[in-house]
């Protein structure tokens, strides 16, 4: 806890000299609660119901037939021709209005009568349709009630005429055309005048991305300028030996290495080291080996994970959320969340063309064994870097899975579990709106589920990425002390 209380409660100073992995982990700077003022939930503004309403109030679209009295009075008053009174005081007084036809609850007026919705499109449909009705009953006088409309069209149709609905007042489909396209282009005139991508977000999400959006900028670096110090993979022509333990392991040891031999064999990296002055430094793993390569290979990543995690904490002690919670809790979230918002800003950087990490001046490209990519699409983790990035996220979008990914309730160790998950579901929400507001191209309808779906499967390679270290670890320790705090990994 003491490792801890200091990591998470010491001010924080902005990104200058090398983060080296090998320094003391006193040289990494939280911000604590006292040094910010970061705070501030804004609830939503909510419109006053008495608002004034005038040429910039938000238009309803409603078809013609559904015209409230207000309406109609509007374009009466419009309309020159004389007309006889619709309603009378009485039910405008709050008693509950009726169809002229049937009887049934009327809807509003329709067609210059106050009708209910069946009557409405029955008398349109009769009068496009032009046919002549007879009645079958050969009387034509039939009772049109509510129950008895459907048995009789041509006494229902007299009814729809004797009670003063007009043929000339059903808009023709040149008409309806016309008025849906003004709609559209109204409704484009207003959504222009909001600024882009805040069509649908509120004020309190906005800032919530918009703190997320500075926390990621004050901490990640996709120059990686930052990363110096960090050790190199061993070339094993050079004379370099691996310790007796790992020449001819035996017992429990040797089990361990047949799995993780069996799980890495087909993932292999070359890594390109640009260096200031021009020079190039290249480091391909041998075509043939035994496996035991990968070993060269773990000092220099555990460099540049631990260079990550560092950027992944900080960047959690900038939400003023994450600072609320205690520090029990702000642990288990960051043990729990570590690794996957490290592979989260990792694929910002991938470049699913090349099968390369572009960072900075380090590059880490796939080798691809004897052609056979799609063995290489096996490996989980792979295949999560390829779907994410062919899914082409905004930088927003990328934060906000940081986020949903960071305040998970089900973490071990979390207390607040109800607070967590409210956070959780507030994030999730935010990502979804900007969605619907950003990318309204029906080929984005189903983004929002995939991004889901893709965090899910990161929580399962999380864990399996845990055991698989552990096991490396048993057999050649090389882990950093930030590392053995966030796995949990004993001294001993």
């Amino acid at each position: 806890m003491a490792f801890w209380s200091q990591l998470l409660r010491v001010p924080e100073v902005p990104p200058g000299p090398a983060c080296s992995p090998q320094g003391p982990l006193d040289r990494l700077l939280p911000l604590g609660p006292e040094s910010a003022d970061l705070k501030g939930e804004v609830t939503a503004k909510k419109l006053s119901p008495s608002s004034p309403r005038g040429p910039a109030a938000k238009l309803e679209v409603r078809s013609e037939e559904s015209w409230n009295h207000a309406d109609v009075v509007r374009y009466e008053e419009a309309d020159s021709t004389p007309r006889k009174p619709a309603i009378n005081a009485h039910e405008r007084d709050g008693v509950p209005q009726i169809c002229r036809v049937c009887g049934d609850k009327a809807t509003g007026y329709h067609f210059n009568v106050m009708t209910c919705e069946g009557c409405k499109g029955f008398f349109r449909r009769a009068m496009k349709r032009n046919t002549r009705l007879r009645c079958p009953f050969r009387k034509g006088t039939c009772e049109i009630t509510q129950k008895t409309r459907r048995q009789c069209q041509a006494c229902r149709l007299r009814k729809c005429l004797e009670s003063g609905m007009k043929k000339e007042m059903i808009m023709s489909d040149a008409a309806v055309e016309q008025r849906r396209a003004l709609i559209r282009r109204k409704k484009r005139e207003r959504i222009g005048t909001q600024p882009p991508g805040a069509k649908g977000l509120t004020e309190e999400q906005q800032m919530m991305i918009r703190e997320l959006m500075d926390a990621q900028k004050k901490t990640f670096d996709t120059t990686f300028s930052h990363f110096k110090n960090f050790r190199l993979p061993e070339m094993l022509s050079g004379g370099h030996e691996f310790p007796e333990y790992l020449q001819s392991p035996s017992g429990e040891k040797a089990a361990k290495w047949r799995q993780i031999r069996k799980d890495l064999y087909p993932v292999k990296f070359s890594l390109q080291l640009r260096g200031e002055d021009g020079s190039i430094w290249n480091y391909k793993p041998p075509a043939e080996s035994s496996g035991k390569e990968i070993f060269s290979l773990l000092p220099h990543m555990a460099d540049m994970s631990t260079y990550m995690f560092k950027g992944i904490i900080n960047f959690a002690k900038v939400i003023s959320h994450f600072r609320d919670l205690p520090i029990e809790d702000q642990i288990s979230l960051l043990k729990g969340a570590t690794f996957e918002l490290c592979q989260l800003r990792f694929n910002t950087v991938f470049n699913a063309e090349t099968g390369t990490w572009e960072c900075g001046r380090l590059s880490y490209c796939l080798e691809d064994p004897a052609g056979s990519f799609q063995q290489l699409l096996l490996e989980p983790l792979l295949k999560f870097h390829y779907m994410l990035k062919k899914l082409q996220l905004h930088k927003e979008e990328y934060v906000l899975m940081q986020a949903i990914s960071l305040f998970s309730p089900d973490r071990p160790g979390v207390v607040q579990r109800r607070v967590v998950d409210q956070l959780q579901e507030r994030f999730a929400i935010t990502l979804k709106v900007y969605i619907e507001c950003n990318r309204p191209q029906p080929a984005h309808r189903f983004l929002f589920l995939k991004i889901m779906a893709i965090l899910t499967e990161l929580r399962s390679i999380n864990a399996y990425h845990t055991k698989r270290l552990l096991s490396i670890q048993d057999i050649h320790p090389f882990a950093t002390p930030l590392m053995r705090e966030l796995f949990n990994i004993s001294d001993g």
